[in-house]
């Protein structure tokens, strides 16, 4: 009897060591703050740690030596609204509810984009059931206040910023979005887009008294003070380095004035608004863009959260698209004086890698090695699956990523990344564009919504990133194999009507 006892109270005293063990360790792998920074237009090649040599990028790049770097990370869309509604629902752009930019017209100044449904599952609403307290400061595009795409209808408990990226094209606007309200900020606001043909052009002239990326950034570091007992899920989609350009003085004066000799002023004739130096006035963006990062990663470390506090850094998209000028780009931007893209092919609005391959940086201590990089194909919709997995939330159904925590956390090896089906994108803007990704090979279609659309290219990205040479021809199996694979995973979107051509 006596030794029943003992075995019996023995193998309850295991189980209960073992179960103490084992919710220490999902402790300590779960419930961690998650600071996610998404940059508007940043190219791939424009932080110092992707290879940039002009443009100062310091707190960005420490945050690389302090994580991990990803080397082929895709965004969820090429544009604005379709990228942010992939990454905010997980599920890609052949599924996606927003698969272009388009307003929703319901007679505001600043509309809003179409907005996402009722029955969308976004990324605050999964942590906000789990306990977290969900802010978001910057550019939100996924429709107006009084829609079903607000922020704060969509699982977020703050929203400040702009709800309309139109509003967005200026850093001076009338007002920022404030929750379901508007703050009222510039008296005398500038409009985003103006020109000037003649006579000389002031920086001076193109701002007002309150810019609004730092009061984004000033609500950005309240909710921090505010939740710093956490858990948090703070999402700051920052408007820079988009055009127009508006930056401060302050990191324009930094940049060499020699820069702009060549090419002289812009004047507005490519949309957005007239700079007299252009190009150190979009370095200075960048370097402002930074600056704010750093604010972040120092509040972190003032609260003592920088252990407890997963920052993933990346872009909404390649940098700023190219004009008919063969002098200045779209809002006077000048790529290959920065090499934006370093060497890829395309530009915001393509599906080839210059448009979709962003930087992506992800800092987790005592999860990721300092210092290191990740070759593995990655996308947005990726990021659901894996805050949930940080948070120690359940995955939603229908989404289409796969968590990255084995890559995150170095454990590839232990627990081997895999992706259960390839990487989809169905774009309906810039004329229709198609692609699907497997490992190293990508497909793409150019021109599906008009009346002659291009056949389908194949690109081995291992050997050919620049996509210079196609190998339809070569390697018809697996083009074949990588188009059934797109037609298979994608549904028909009433608002998006695709006739796919043969």
């Amino acid at each position: 009897m006596k030794a029943a006892l003992f075995l019996k109270l023995f193998l309850l005293s295991s189980l209960t060591l073992f179960h103490t063990k084992s919710s220490a360790t999902d402790a300590a792998q779960t419930g961690s703050n998650i600071v996610f920074i998404l940059a508007d237009d940043l190219g791939w090649g424009e932080l110092g740690c992707y290879g940039q040599k002009k443009i100062k990028t310091p707190n960005i790049d420490r945050l690389a030596r302090e994580g991990v770097r990803f080397l082929r990370h895709y965004t969820g869309a090429p544009v604005c609204a379709p990228a942010r509604c992939v990454l905010m629902t997980g599920r890609h752009l052949g599924h996606a509810e927003i698969r272009n930019n388009g307003d929703s017209g319901n007679g505001r100044p600043f509309p809003g984009q179409w907005p996402i449904s009722a029955k969308a599952i976004t990324i605050a609403e999964a942590l906000k059931k789990k306990g977290y307290a969900t802010g978001g400061f910057g550019k939100w595009g996924l429709g107006p206040t009084d829609t079903s795409g607000s922020p704060i209808r969509q699982g977020f408990d703050r929203f400040y910023g702009y709800n309309c990226q139109r509003n967005a094209h200026s850093f001076f606007p009338p007002f920022l979005d404030d929750d379901e309200g508007i703050d009222v900020i510039n008296s005398n606001p500038i409009r985003g887009h103006l020109r000037k043909p003649e006579g000389d052009i002031l920086a001076d002239d193109y701002r007002a008294k309150t810019y609004a990326p730092d009061r984004i950034l000033e609500e950005a570091l309240k909710f921090i003070d505010s939740h710093r007992k956490g858990p948090f899920f703070l999402y700051c989609p920052f408007v820079e380095p988009h055009v127009a350009m508006h930056p401060p003085a302050e990191w324009v004066d930094r940049y060499p004035k020699e820069w702009d000799v060549e090419k002289g002023p812009y004047r507005g004739q490519n949309g957005y608004l007239p700079h007299p130096r252009p190009r150190a006035g979009y370095a200075a963006m960048i370097s402002d863009l930074d600056e704010h990062v750093g604010a972040i990663l120092k509040r972190l470390e003032e609260h003592d959260l920088v252990e407890n506090t997963i920052v993933v850094f990346t872009s909404d998209n390649g940098t700023t698209h190219r004009s008919r000028d063969p002098k200045f780009g779209v809002g006077g931007v000048d790529a290959d004086f920065f090499n934006s893209t370093a060497g890829l092919r395309g530009f915001k609005g393509s599906v080839y890698e210059g448009g979709m391959r962003v930087p992506c940086i992800v800092r987790w201590p005592g999860m990721t090695r300092p210092g290191t990089t990740d070759n593995t194909p990655s996308y947005f919709p990726d990021w659901f699956p894996s805050l949930c997995d940080v948070a120690g939330a359940p995955h939603p159904d229908g989404l289409d990523g796969d968590s990255l925590l084995p890559l995150i956390r170095n454990t590839a090896k232990l627990k081997p990344f895999l992706r259960r089906k390839p990487m989809i994108w169905e774009f309906h803007g810039y004329r229709g564009q198609l692609a699907v990704m497997d490992g190293k090979w990508k497909a793409v279609r150019q021109k599906v919504r008009t009346k002659k659309p291009e056949p389908w290219e194949l690109y081995d990205l291992d050997q050919d990133p620049a996509e210079a040479t196609n190998l339809a021809q070569r390697h018809p199996a697996v083009l074949r194999r990588l188009r059934n694979a797109f037609l298979a995973d994608r549904t028909v979107s009433a608002r998006y009507p695709l006739k796919l051509p043969e």
